[in-house]
């Protein structure tokens, strides 16, 4: 039994499963790959446990419907969302449903390669949701509240004009929120500003 990091590629798209297991083997993991989301519903409860890499765009079975058998099933291995660019709102879902992060395809390998440590951060630290709920509920203290606004706004996957109409503000003055309270929250991805927003109960 290897103990590298295992990896589970669920992706129908040959193309994409070749590449990333290059990319993932190449840096050290173990890597094992599912032509779709039946497959690995079928074998998961024989599958050893590691993190998931998960398409969001699948025949017969989508992304978010494997999440959620997964979840049904007790299945706890961490899930990353890979998505194409018009699926954030549907990675948003995602997110809220407990994945740890989503990588926008064509993704670069220094972004896959974060998404994954996560994950496995996630299962060696087991920090409990409440841990998380109260580190974030303290990082969210130190924003105004038309910042927190947007962040709501975000969390709920509105885009910045949607934001911008309901706060009656310019979509400018959203960017200027959005910047900032990335600034304040120490994050440089979206998804980063998410996790801390949906751990503080943001976009319920």
């Amino acid at each position: 039994m290897s103990d590298k990091k295992l990896v589970h590629i669920v992706d129908d798209e040959d193309s994409i499963r070749r590449s990333v297991s290059f990319m993932l083997k190449t840096s050290g993991y173990q890597v094992e790959t599912w032509n779709s989301g039946q497959a690995f519903l079928k074998d998961v409860k024989h599958a050893e446990h590691g993190c998931i890499l998960l398409d969001i765009r699948m025949p017969e079975i989508d992304g978010l419907e494997v999440q959620r058998l997964l979840a049904e099933r007790g299945v706890t291995m961490p899930i990353v969302i890979m998505t194409g660019h018009g699926d954030i709102s549907i990675a948003i879902r995602a997110m809220k449903g407990g994945a740890v992060d989503f990588l926008e395809k064509p993704f670069e390998k220094a972004a896959l390669l974060g998404a994954i440590e996560e994950s496995f951060a996630r299962i060696a630290n087991a920090t409990s949701a409440s841990a998380r709920a109260a580190d974030a509920a303290t990082m969210l203290a130190a924003l105004t509240a038309r910042e927190r606004d947007v962040l709501e706004g975000l969390a709920r996957g509105f885009p910045n004009k949607t934001i911008a109409y309901d706060l009656g503000i310019s979509p400018r003055t959203v960017e200027v929120h959005r910047a900032n309270l990335m600034v304040k929250l120490e994050v440089h991805t979206l998804s980063d500003a998410l996790r801390i927003a949906f751990a503080a109960g943001l976009g319920s």
